[in-house]
């Protein structure tokens, strides 16, 4: 209800109406108008007067400017053949995934394979994991499908000692990590699988099954990919991440229907339910304590509650290089991790804060295999993530902050050449021993017949190199041209897991690629540029005594070649311990230093080059 003031409260004279008179109000208000309209139209008038001027004739045309175009690099890769040697070399293995027709998901994921030193010889011996008949199989093949370990003859020739080394066992593995988790100078194995994963004890160059003992094989139900060894507590011995991909079943896989072309098709990862990784504690006396849950790397997602990651890589690092082992989770569909050790036995995730999680428009992308790499020479950190179809492989690049990064592949012209690849096993490695980190890139699709549907897509796909020319350059990444690397690398494959090692002791990097169903790719690099080389095997104190987490860097006038102990990387798979840095033309470096993996440091003022120093902690 609209009140009226009373007049008596309110002073006033014969001719004013009460004050807050809507009719007085009104008046004023009209006054003003009349006033103000004409002396506006009176001032626009004038300045439009004062800047008027006729309109010029057009006589001539105007120069167009053009757009600036981005500097490319004016460089060309140097020509280094990467030959396919696999059956020169003795490897006859052929990855079986146990498919019948029912187009089960884990048929199409495996599998890993890892470049190790077994028995202590000095030279790189090669490992292949292995599929397996399901156990509803009815017409399983006979004997049964088995890992395979070949002994490296030190000429980068090899010998099939499965059976003589113990480890003829069947099981449908997908991953392999290695690392020595008792201390005694031999490197074990661990296994992730669909079902139980495996730890193998070395003794002395023979292997036993000691899972069940360790307990570390996890769930029965589970589906384990990417693991890997790290010492995440600091308390010398070695701690294992096992990556665990999707809540997977027979039943509920073939409930979903998924179908292409008129047939039934292997589905997606979004059909599944995400699961939770696991953090086993190392007691020291091997035997293994589950700590996933205290540690804080059981993730869930916040809108639902369920576990969320869906693992397909993972790669240990110490990212603020504050002698804290953390972990980044490549995951497929989901937003990756990134776990910062606290340094209180729990990890923080800082994925979604540091920028690593999603892509540049804050999407998920269907992660695949990752490393990690100082490929600029100096503090700033490229994580590298392979992802599927149309989806570009990411690089995600951290510079003055460790914490923060943001997605370079565009700008570094990483990204457009993998935009159409799946792409499963990444890895940074020196090709041609210049002192940059190259790129490669194993890839292949998982539907046999996805070129019926997209004309685009192949299920077997070339891998790929992407060459390092260096941050000067604008483009610093371009891809090799076939001529340059021979056809023995370019011709396809349905690659998934990758690794580098020198299996041949010329002191450049050669290379593994698996292959899902069929046989994998080995890879002798004869690049002939007559860069010199430093290779160094590190030698720790204590348990951990292969260094894993250690950083050494290399002192190259201004720039720091700095590398990691990390074996783990790129797709379910391992590279070599040693750490190879390409030197160039140069013919020594100024000096070596050691962060070892207990924080103290180790300063060398030179080592000789062309030859692996193997150094001893002080």
């Amino acid at each position: 209800m609209n009140q009226t003031p009373d007049k008596n409260l309110i002073p006033n004279d014969s001719t004013d109406e009460p004050v807050g008179d809507d009719t007085q109000i009104t008046r004023a208000l009209v006054y003003s108008l009349l006033l103000i309209v004409p002396l506006v139209l009176i001032v626009g008038g004038i300045v439009w007067w004062l800047n008027w001027s006729p309109q010029k004739e057009v006589t001539e045309a105007s120069a167009l400017i053009q757009p600036t175009i981005r500097d490319t690099a004016q460089l060309e890769p140097p020509e280094m053949p990467l030959v396919d040697i696999t059956a020169a070399a003795g490897i006859k293995f052929t990855h079986y995934n146990g498919a019948r027709g029912e187009k089960l998901l884990p048929e199409t994921m495996g599998g890993g394979v890892a470049f190790l030193d077994f028995d202590n010889d000095g030279d790189q011996d090669l490992l292949f994991v292995n599929g397996s008949d399901w156990p509803w199989t009815k017409d399983a093949v006979s004997p049964p499908p088995t890992l395979k370990l070949y002994a490296n003859d030190g000429q980068g020739g090899f010998s099939d000692v499965t059976d003589e080394r113990g480890l003829n066992h069947s099981f449908y593995g997908m991953g392999v990590a290695v690392g020595d988790y008792d201390g005694d100078g031999w490197v074990d194995l661990f296994f992730s699988a669909v079902g139980t994963d495996r730890l193998f004890r070395n003794e002395q160059g023979k292997f036993r099954d000691v899972t069940k003992a360790a307990g570390v094989g996890g769930g029965e139900n589970e589906w384990g990919t990417s693991c890997c060894w790290l010492d995440y507590d600091n308390d010398g011995d070695l701690d294992l991440f096992v990556g665990n991909y999707v809540r997977w079943s027979r039943e509920v896989d073939l409930a979903q229907g998924f179908t292409l072309v008129g047939g039934r098709a292997y589905g997606p990862p979004v059909a599944f339910e995400g699961t939770f990784p696991y953090l086993y504690r190392n007691e020291g006396i091997g035997k293994f304590t589950d700590v996933s849950d205290v540690a804080g790397v059981r993730i869930r997602n916040t809108n639902t509650g369920v576990p969320l990651a869906k693992t397909m890589g993972v790669r240990a690092i110490d990212l603020g290089l504050d002698g804290k082992m953390d972990l980044i989770v490549a995951n497929d569909t989901v937003q990756n991790l990134v776990l910062r050790n606290q340094g209180n036995g729990t990890f923080h995730d800082l994925g979604a804060d540091s920028g690593i999680a999603f892509d540049t428009q804050g999407l998920a992308r269907g992660a695949m295999g990752m490393d990690a790499g100082w490929f600029r020479n100096d503090r700033c950190l490229g994580v590298v993530i392979g992802n599927f179809a149309n989806e570009q492989t990411a690089l995600y690049v951290s510079e003055d902050d460790p914490w923060h990064f943001f997605d370079a592949a565009q700008a570094t012209g990483l990204g457009p050449p993998t935009r159409l690849s799946v792409t499963f096993g990444v890895l940074f490695f020196d090709v041609d021993l210049d002192g940059r980190l190259d790129v490669l890139s194993a890839c292949g699709h998982l539907e046999e017949e996805i070129n019926k549907l997209q004309r685009t897509q192949f299920y077997a796909q070339p891998p790929t190199l992407l060459w390092n020319c260096g941050l000067e350059q604008k483009s610093e990444f371009m891809p090799v041209a076939d001529a340059k690397v021979g056809q023995g690398f370019t011709k396809r494959i349905v690659g998934r897991g990758s690794a580098f090692a020198d299996i041949d002791g010329d002191g450049d990097l050669d290379l593994v690629i698996a292959a899902s169903g069929s046989a994998p790719r080995l890879l002798r690099n004869d690049q002939r540029l007559d860069h010199h080389w430093l290779r160094i095997k590190l030698v720790a104190k204590g348990p951990n005594r292969d260094a894993l987490g250690a950083v050494v860097e290399v002192q190259r006038g201004e720039q720091t070649l700095r590398r990691d102990v990390a074996p783990a990387r790129s797709y379910l798979s391992s590279s070599e311990l040693p750490l190879t840095f390409g030197l160039g033309t140069d013919t020594g470096v100024d000096q070596v230093t050691i962060r070892w993996p207990d924080g103290t440091q180790q300063k060398l003022d030179s080592l000789p080059i062309d030859q692996l120093s193997v150094i001893e902690q002080q």
